[in-house]
């Protein structure tokens, strides 16, 4: 999966697709769009805007110039979870002072 963020008419845009190509000197090509297709409650217009322009696109070619960035990711699977532990270190000075 992949996330390209780019700017059009002057607003930031994020999509995420399937397949993207980058042999074409001047343009990324952007396929098989995916956007949420869950009800929400609250209802983005930005994400509403997105959809309306692109959402029965097949394939995307934007400029190379407009890309700002390219995020490539796995498909996660089954919302899974997972907890990093926190180590926090203590100076010498912390171990000193007494607590009161």
């Amino acid at each position: 999966m992949y996330r390209v963020y780019f700017k059009w008419k002057n607003k930031d845009i994020q999509l995420t697709a399937q397949k993207l190509d980058l042999t074409h000197p001047y343009f990324v090509s952007i396929k098989d769009l995916v956007f949420s297709k869950e009800q929400k409650l609250i209802i983005n217009p930005s994400e509403e805007d997105v959809f309306r322009a692109f959402g029965k696109s097949k394939n995307l070619m934007i400029p190379f110039q407009t890309v700002s960035l390219i995020e490539e990711f796995s498909e996660a699977k089954g919302g899974k979870v997972m907890s990093f532990p926190l180590i926090e270190e203590s100076t010498e000075e912390e171990q000193d002072i007494p607590s009161g």
